[in-house]
């Protein structure tokens, strides 16, 4: 609303029609604009003359913070919190054996929610796969936010969502079908462009919920879960909507595509029993577990939560994104360490106040040590615990950041840290002294979380969440 009438402010918008405004009019107006900014913003921290802002140096440039209020989600081992947290803490796999077009038999991390429970059938069929995640972990957050929907204004709602990759299962499809057909484009389906714009994710959502404020899909590679709340967060604090509907979706196990570029790369992971297919930080560890997933929560301003009495899961106070502008699919652990150092000093923390590393490790032989090389410059012997969550459910891509961040936010109820399941064998190369190992850890209490996300070509995000306090 303040921001609203600081916008009608300027623009000389008085609830009335007139043909002309005089000078002095339009003086007081900006004369009020002042006042509201003052006011509003009086005690933000001056702008740092430097324009190459440090770790040490630079703060989060608005002073609302950020709040998750709401869950939403859909992993191989659980269709919602509750369940997905058992899970990670009974140390149950969600990787199972799975049939993809042309090579048969992989593993996969697969999905089984109702599609059917917030769309109709015909919408399923028309929509995309990544469509209809996120339209059921949306639906999932805003019930489990206590929001009065009906109410909400949907003009100042944001959708913002993260992927790895969209278009390439709907495409993959299409020329199989006209295989069918001789190749005849006239069978080409009148959907597919719909389907395989960038935005479609987030697009069906609005669709499905009535959403008429602004909806983006940040294409991030395996980055993305974190930046979609990075996103929210930014935008939140921008005025630009006053909630936030955020995390990361995909549908990656339906393109037969990565599976095979997975393979062809040498980073496809078997194993006899798909239960112990994923072994971050293993010695035996022999690739990725590709998986389908989301998780999507509802973000916004402390004020506003707090107004309604909202359940608080944990309030955001730090991020970043960087890049390693060093290869295509080779990760770079100096940046890494570089992006997280970054995200503690926005936060205004130092490694000593986090109790969580919740690891980005998708059990590829460099990826796992340039992380464990990053992790260890950082922390070193801090009291940080970490841990992975792709060991139980595979790599979902553009979801990975969010359920990973989604899955360890219980800790700040329970005090436990779940476990990196299938370490049998740790890899020297990837030794780090406070790895959760196997089974969950009792820490007693648990105040704040850093998510790790990192993707291809170099992309890198960090996610840091603390525990609510008043």
């Amino acid at each position: 609303m303040l921001r609203a009438t600081a916008v009608n402010l300027l623009m000389g918008r008085s609830g009335t029609e007139s043909s002309s405004v005089s000078q002095s009019f339009i003086g007081l107006k900006l004369a009020a604009l002042v006042r509201f900014l003052k006011s509003r913003y009086s005690s933000l921290p001056p702008c740092p003359v430097s324009h190459s802002p440090t770790a040490e140096t630079e703060t989060l440039a608005l002073d609302d913070r950020i709040v998750i209020t709401g869950i939403g989600l859909t992993s191989p081992n659980g269709n919602n919190l509750a369940e997905f947290r058992q899970n990670l803490l009974n140390g149950k796999s969600g990787v199972v054996d799975y049939e993809t077009r042309y090579m048969g038999a992989v593993l996969a991390g697969v999905c089984d929610f109702d599609q059917t429970r917030y769309q109709k059938r015909r919408d399923v069929r028309r929509g995309t796969r990544a469509g209809s995640i996120a339209v059921y972990c949306s639906n999932e957050a805003v019930a489990d936010s206590g929001l009065d929907w009906p109410a909400v204004s949907k003009d100042r709602v944001g959708v913002y969502l993260g992927i790895t990759e969209h278009g390439n299962v709907e495409t993959e499809n299409e020329i199989y079908e006209i295989s069918q057909f001789e190749y005849d484009t006239k069978v080409w389906s009148h959907h597919h462009n719909p389907r395989t714009v960038a935005n479609n994710p987030a697009g069906e959502v609005t669709l499905n919920m009535g959403v008429t404020g602004p909806h983006l899909t940040i294409g991030a590679a395996c980055a993305a879960g974190n930046a979609g709340f990075i996103q929210a967060a930014q935008m939140l604090r921008l005025g630009e909507c006053d909630l936030a509907i955020a995390g990361g979706v995909s549908e990656s196990i339906h393109t037969f595509g990565i599976f095979a570029s997975f393979q062809s790369q040498g980073a496809l992971a078997t194993h006899a029993d798909p239960a112990k297919a994923c072994r971050p930080f293993d010695e035996d560890r022999n690739g990725i577990v590709v998986a389908e997933g989301g998780g999507i929560c509802t973000v916004e301003r402390l004020d506003d939560a707090l107004a309604r009495g909202a359940k608080i899961y944990g309030e955001i106070i730090g991020y970043a994104m960087n890049s390693d502008a060093s290869d295509f699919v080779l990760p770079n652990s100096t940046r890494q360490a570089e992006c997280i150092r970054l995200a503690l000093g926005r936060a205004g923390i130092t490694a000593d106040d986090v109790d969580i590393v919740s690891s980005h490790a998708t059990a590829t032989e460099q990826g796992d040590i340039e992380e464990a090389t990053a992790l260890r410059a950082v922390f070193g012997e801090s009291k940080a615990v970490i841990n992975n969550t792709k060991s139980f459910i595979g790599h979902a891509m553009g979801a990975a950041g969010a359920l990973e961040l989604l899955g360890n936010l219980p800790s700040f109820d329970d005090g436990v840290a779940h476990a990196t399941i299938n370490l049998e064998k740790a890899d020297p190369r990837c030794a780090l002294p406070n790895l959760v190992a196997n089974e969950p850890r009792n820490l007693g209490e648990v105040g704040c979380i850093l998510n790790n996300s990192f993707g291809m070509l170099g992309i890198n995000s960090v996610l840091i969440i603390k525990k609510y306090e008043s």
